[in-house]
């Protein structure tokens, strides 16, 4: 793959127009230099085109930071917001697995923590798909007869009181099938229980959804329901039930029914 076709791939995979392909290309491929060694990172670029290899290229050791701070730098680099980094970075992945031999692909998703699975997965083309943080919220809304920002509040809510109530590595899979603008809620919830599942009564849940939020807890349990709803809808039924199969019995109450 030549540069021209890598930009055109990105272009058409995100939906983006002119120079902007170029600007999200260098700005994704800067920002995965840092976050792989300098071998890893040597190894990608002698299969991209030479116009591409400086944007790769790095001396340093590899930086320790996430997919939200990944993609943070990527819409610093491009000068946009994060969500539209969001969309652009999988589309140069995408460009990128094309790009690039399949063993390499893998090597270098073995140098990355498992928050990255969905840019992973645009580059091995496997079906990876995230739901945008509006539809969330849209469904929310429906399901609870909410307005957008009482979806908002409802969402956070229920997502933080739950990331406090399971085990830290499960809220991590959570964080990687689910939008960026919902992570930070799910790790203040992470930090508040040290990353240890915690046992928490039915009442209790409902409680700390209630505190959360401002409401009742029977608008509490509404949200529930709704954001549980939503919830199996955007992460699938298998990682759905690895989160549920940590709750007690007596929440079976708050969830959808199979």
């Amino acid at each position: 793959m030549d540069y021209r076709e890598f930009i055109q791939a990105t272009q058409r995979e995100g939906g983006i127009e002119g120079d902007l392909a170029e600007r999200a290309a260098r700005a994704t491929l800067m920002t995965l230099a840092e976050r792989l060694s300098p071998g890893q990172a040597r190894d990608l670029l002698e299969q991209l085109p030479a116009e591409m290899k400086p944007w790769l290229y790095t001396q340093r050791a590899a930086e320790g930071f996430d997919i939200d701070e990944f993609l943070r730098r990527v819409a610093e680099r491009e000068g946009v917001d994060i969500e539209t980094a969001e969309r652009h970075a999988h589309a140069v992945f995408s460009a990128l697995g094309r790009a690039v031999s399949r063993d390499e692909i893998a090597d270098m998703a073995a140098e990355l923590p498992r928050g990255f699975a969905p840019l992973v997965a645009e580059a091995q083309s496997r079906f990876f798909r995230v739901m945008a943080a509006e539809d969330f919220l849209a469904k929310v809304a429906e399901r609870a007869g909410l307005d957008a920002d009482e979806a908002r509040r409802a969402t956070e809510a229920v997502l933080e009181a739950l990331a406090e109530r399971i085990a830290g590595g499960e809220v991590d899979d959570l964080i990687s099938r689910l939008p960026v603008a919902l992570h930070d809620l799910l790790r203040r919830g992470r930090v508040t229980s040290g990353g240890t599942a915690r046992r928490m009564p039915l009442d209790r849940f409902v409680d700390r959804i209630a505190e959360l939020a401002g409401v009742d807890p029977f608008e509490a349990r509404e949200y529930a329901r709704a954001v549980f709803a939503t919830l199996r809808e955007a992460v699938g039924d298998d990682e759905y039930f690895d989160v549920t199969v940590q709750l007690p019995p007596d929440y079976h109450a708050l969830l959808p029914e199979s």
